[in-house]
């Protein structure tokens, strides 16, 4: 096809490509093109349109707006002040993308809101949509929101109405990060699995099954269409090379393979027969460990993870180096539910992005991008049992903070009940259930409920008063009830 002289890029003509396939997203509309386009070969900013909205008509007459002709420009030129003002008379939002604009009553259309085809091909819906130009009540079957005044989409065979917005949006398929199979959209309940309840595994708050939402084909996992959608959430990887029938499970797993962290230097055999490193290279320490099972009494912390130290583990025999067995064991590679890219195991100051608390032990980091995962929040389950509650808690990730109930911070990322209001952060989830405090003779328990009925709490260590609904940490042999953060202290996941 002959090259095309583009109004919004005049320095030079666009070159047609038949099969355009690294997914720059299109000057138009802003979405992802794949497939055949026009783009600029000699910017070093690739100007790339989708075909279709390359060849947009630059001037068209619109049943919205019979009385002057709309003229199409580039809403990405715009000064911001005017761009505000740019709304789009159907979305009423402003973004980036080709708009049609009477210049004389300053009425505007997205071109995908104005899009005149007599009908839309949905991703998501298996018949064509036809456009109502008209201004309507109704509650959009996909996304559930009700419009007083609105212009939907129509599917005449299952008699659905549905967003414009939400006609273009939301993909067949997609990937969450938090989940190994890819997930699927539905606008009926009746291809869901029989369940009790139904919760968003991503947000934990309840799904309107009468409404779209993305679920899985191959187990009980739901979510919101939103929480889906969500950057945090969603894993972009090219789905479309995937058939229905092929076993996803290989390629999209969550699992890493990944070597040791050590070099056997020694090895022992058990009475079980099994053999036993009793001295390795660690990739962490510059000297030889050994493994002790002998008790420690000087509330030696492991260099791993930052706990207690307690045999089995590894020391060295020159410096104060110790490390838990099951810390040496730790992979150097693995893919986490709570990221996208494959983490790797340092020994590193940073500061952890699930608990916020900063950390000199083991931390598994990626390579792509700044996040940190400690050890300890590295294993919480994605569903956790805890002592300090009688229902499972499921990890959920809001646009809005949300209190935790055992220490009454505010984090967009906590572990919350289905059943009840409880909720706990990643800090407060990894408290151990037992430590240390100086030089007092007894070992502290992490306590949930007050220790009496007196109504007043008081810590033994700050003299402070307590909140009684919040975790502490309790002496019973000596009635020594304290602050978590007085026992642990500021930095409890740092040595030295």
């Amino acid at each position: 096809m002959e090259p095309l002289q583009h109004f919004c890029h005049p320095e030079h003509p666009l070159v047609f490509n038949q099969n355009e396939r690294r997914g720059y997203p299109c000057r138009g509309c802003w979405e992802s093109v794949l497939g055949p386009s026009y783009s600029c070969t000699k910017c070093v900013f690739v100007r790339c349109h989708h075909k279709s909205c390359a060849e947009l008509p630059l001037g068209l007459h619109h049943p919205l707006h019979p009385i002057h002709p709309l003229i199409l420009f580039d809403a990405n030129t715009n000064y911001p002040e005017e761009k505000e003002k740019s709304k789009c008379e159907v979305c009423k939002e402003s973004h980036d993308e080709y708009t049609y604009r009477c210049y004389r009553c300053d009425f505007k259309l997205h071109v995908r809101c104005g899009s005149l085809a007599p009908t839309l091909e949905a991703e998501f819906h298996d018949h064509p949509l036809t456009p109502i130009w008209k201004w309507i009540a109704f509650t959009c079957d996909l996304c559930g929101i009700k419009e007083d005044k609105g212009m939907p989409y129509l599917c005449n065979p299952c008699g659905l109405l549905i967003h414009r917005k939400c006609a273009y949006y939301f993909p067949r398929r997609l990937k969450v990060v938090r989940h190994k199979h890819p997930l699927h959209i539905t606008h009926s309940s009746l291809e869901l699995h029989e369940s009790d309840s139904r919760f968003c595994l991503l947000c934990v708050q309840k799904v309107d099954t009468r409404y779209g939402l993305y679920c899985c084909s191959k187990c009980d996992f739901v979510a919101h269409l939103n929480c889906a959608m969500d950057g945090r959430n969603r894993e972009y990887i090219n789905l479309l090379e995937l058939k229905d029938g092929e076993n996803e499970d290989e390629e999209l797993d969550q699992s890493v393979e990944s070597a040791a962290a050590y070099k056997v230097k020694k090895i022992k055999v058990g009475e079980d027969g099994t053999e036993i490193a009793t001295e390795i290279k660690h990739f962490s320490h510059r000297h030889d460990l050994k493994l002790t099972e002998e008790e420690v009494h000087n509330n030696e912390k492991c260099d791993g993870c930052v706990r207690a130290i307690s045999p089995p583990f590894y020391s060295c025999a020159k410096c104060s180096f110790f490390l838990h067995k099951s810390c040496a064991n730790l992979p150097m590679k693995k893919k986490h539910w709570l990221h996208r890219h494959p983490l790797t195991l340092q020994k590193d100051q940073s500061r952890c992005d699930a608990c916020y608390q900063s950390c000199n032990g083991f931390v598994y980091s990626c390579e792509s991008c700044y996040f940190d995962l400690d050890v300890q929040c590295s294993l919480v389950p994605e569903i956790l049992t805890h002592e300090g509650h009688k229902h499972q808690l499921i990890l959920c990730y809001t646009s809005f903070e949300q209190s935790c109930s055992s220490c009454g911070d505010r984090r967009n990322q906590v572990f919350r009940c289905t059943r009840c209001e409880f909720a706990i952060d990643f800090k407060c989830a990894t408290l151990p259930q037992t430590t240390r405090y100086k030089q007092h003779e007894h070992p502290f328990t992490l306590s949930y409920t007050a220790e009496d009925d007196s109504g007043k709490y008081y810590c033994n260590i700050c003299k402070e008063e307590r909140n009684s609904n919040h975790w502490f940490y309790y002496c019973a042999d000596c009635t020594y009830p304290a602050h978590t953060k007085c026992i642990l202290g500021e930095y409890p996941n740092r040595k030295f």
